[in-house]
């Protein structure tokens, strides 16, 4: 056990985290040149297009130190957006130390210091390590500056590398060996593995990837999930190369992989706990935290036939992001759907974009929303995130929403534009602490909500890249919610229902309307668009229409033809209008969800 690392890289989004990882597997030999490609921990599609770490991803590497002793290096590669800091919190669970990355160019920034929060709560051994220092803008005596003021660690211990070029990987893997402590555990005491993450293959079941803390799992050996109670016979376990590697036995410090026969997802739980039946332990691994999902949207099959692929889809997925929850939702113009719980709207994306891909299923989603607490007249409270089940305004007393505490990072000449931006969105209690010359920290309390749709692209555009952007949640706040139905032809359409503060539910209204106007094609009556609060319409947009034209062959002669004509073709009209049903394509939904920019 002395000679095991176990480690984690994290960093802020963008800072070379993957590109770290690559060098680090190179340099130990893990994979053959022949078999090497960029972001090789990164096995979607999705992670190589946008660039970014989605899912964490563990490897084991042999690393022959300086002091001639061999060492087995577990790596764990986390995500850097806000959004899969579950992911990040589950993989720090696993380790003794962690490598926090920071760009030499742009510095410390704010997801930097989130995840640093996180592995100082876990009481992680941290090595600071400075990437891209051949980059020209490189400023690596002003980053060792921000990293001893912002971060309180010593800047003397700063490791310096450019993983891009392989400089500096040598002293980053010493640091490794020689300032992160080996594991602690009890190899011969009851077993305690930690299922810190899983995979689904269609031929063996669920591949449980696990921390051993104490004792010893083998092929064979009779285990028990400690939180379902569920019994199992363990048929193989190994060691996560590039591949799975089969041996004999998992001991104390060892991270690997378990294949039990699982074929039902519903018996896992990730963050569980595994123990022998002969000889269990007394208490689970401490420290999990079920995640708190803050965005909430309905996702319906575009075929009402494929429902059942989208439930299976949904399990399969939920194994994997442990993050994801759903349940049954149904809607009158979509059919049956579920609705479903996400840890902001990126991680809400990757998800649509995973069942679509991964499983080959066409998803509608609804309009994004928060949880919002009702009060009723007669004191009850309840919990509504969905617009359909929002109660009668009558019977309601207070309404809060959850408001965040918004740190946004970025070079001091942006102040006003962000200023604008926050006030904007309803920020207040707005404050600012100089980090170093020139760089700003700005923090402001305001509505989840308003974050939800744009913020962060408006936040990229305002500061030409350069801001970043962390929140945390902080309370409930009373606030002036109202429900903006949206009606076409007279009929409410459920998905397009929403919550939202009433300063804001014109704006919106009137986006829906405009944007319904673009995409429902013509017919041969006239369409009302109209957003309403209650029976009060505050939005309208009017689909004129097709007009042939009757009069064509009246070539002269007594006007009275004509109007004649006229008044026929007006009672057709009105007739068809009466018995006419518009049908609202599916672009419609997804071109409301668009923000003006797009």
């Amino acid at each position: 056990m002395k000679r095991i690392r176990t480690f984690c890289i994290i960093a802020h989004i963008d800072h070379g985290k993957s590109t770290l990882a690559d060098r680090l597997i190179q340099h130990c030999g893990g994979v053959e040149d022949r078999d090497f490609r960029d972001q090789i921990l990164d096995s979607m599609d999705l992670e190589r297009e946008r660039g970014i770490t989605i899912k964490s991803n563990t490897i084991s590497l042999d690393y022959e130190a300086k002091d001639g002793e061999t060492y087995q290096l577990n790596l764990i590669d986390t995500p850097g957006h806000v959004d899969f800091s579950h992911e990040v919190r589950r993989s720090l669970m696993s380790c003794e130390g962690a490598l926090l990355l920071v760009d030499a160019s742009q510095g410390v920034e704010a997801q930097t210091m989130a995840n640093m929060y996180l592995a100082i709560e876990h009481d992680l051994e941290i090595v600071p390590v400075i990437n891209k220092i051949d980059l020209p803008s490189a400023d690596i005596e002003r980053v060792k500056e921000e990293i001893e003021e912002d971060l309180g660690l010593d800047s003397d211990e700063v490791v310096l590398c450019s993983a891009k070029v392989g400089t500096g990987i040598q002293d980053v893997l010493e640091a490794i060996v020689n300032q992160l402590p080996p594991p602690e555990g009890d190899p011969d005491g009851p077993l305690q593995a930690l299922i810190f993450d899983a995979q689904y293959d269609a031929y063996r079941g669920a591949v449980l990837l696990v921390r051993v803390m104490n004792g010893e799992i083998r092929a064979g050996q009779r285990v028990r999930f400690m939180h379902t109670g569920v019994e199992h016979q363990v048929e193989e376990v190994g060691l996560l190369k590039l591949e799975r590697v089969k041996s004999e036995s998992l001991s104390a410090g060892a991270v690997g992989y378990v294949i039990a026969g699982i074929k039902s997802v519903s018996e896992i739980n990730i963050g569980d706990t595994i123990t022998g039946v002969e000889m269990p332990a007394e208490e689970a691994v401490p420290g999990y935290r079920e995640s708190k999902p803050v965005v909430f949207s309905s996702v319906y099959p575009m075929a009402s036939d494929e429902y059942l692929e989208l439930t299976k889809a949904l399990e399969k997925l939920k194994l994997n992001d442990a993050a994801l929850i759903y349940e049954k939702d149904s809607s009158q113009a979509l059919g049956f759907g579920y609705r479903c719980g996400f840890l902001g709207l990126l991680h809400l994306e990757i998800v649509q974009q995973r069942l679509e891909r991964e499983y080959d299923l066409s998803l509608l989603l609804s309009a994004p929303s928060v949880r919002y607490r009702v009060t009723m007249t007669d004191g009850e409270k309840r919990w509504v995130d969905n617009p359909s089940i929002y109660p009668d305004p009558g019977s309601i007393d207070t309404v809060e929403e959850p408001f965040i505490k918004a740190s946004v990072m970025m070079p001091d000449r942006y102040i006003g534009t962000v200023m604008e931006l926050c006030r904007d969105r309803r920020g207040e209690n707005t404050s600012f602490n100089y980090l170093s010359v020139g760089r700003v920290e700005l923090t402001s309390e305001m509505p989840l909500a308003e974050v939800l749709f744009d913020f962060y692209d408006r936040l990229k555009s305002t500061t030409q890249g350069y801001g970043s952007f962390d929140y945390e949640m902080l309370d409930y706040r009373e606030t002036d919610a109202v429900k903006v139905e949206i009606l076409v032809n007279s009929e409410p359409v459920d998905p397009l229902a929403q919550l939202v503060h009433r300063d804001k539910a014109r704006p919106r209204a009137l986006h829906y309307c405009d944007r319904l106007k673009e995409t429902i094609p013509k017919q041969q009556f006239k369409i009302a668009i109209q957003g309403t609060i209650g029976g009060n319409v505050i939005a309208r947009s009017t689909i004129n229409a097709y007009r042939k034209d009757v009069t064509a062959k009246c070539y002269g002669g007594d006007i009275s033809r004509k109007r004649k004509l006229l008044e026929k073709q007006k009672k057709g009209k009105k007739r068809m209008k009466m018995v006419g049903n518009v049908e609202i394509p599916q672009a419609a939904f997804i071109a409301v969800l668009k923000t003006d920019s797009d």
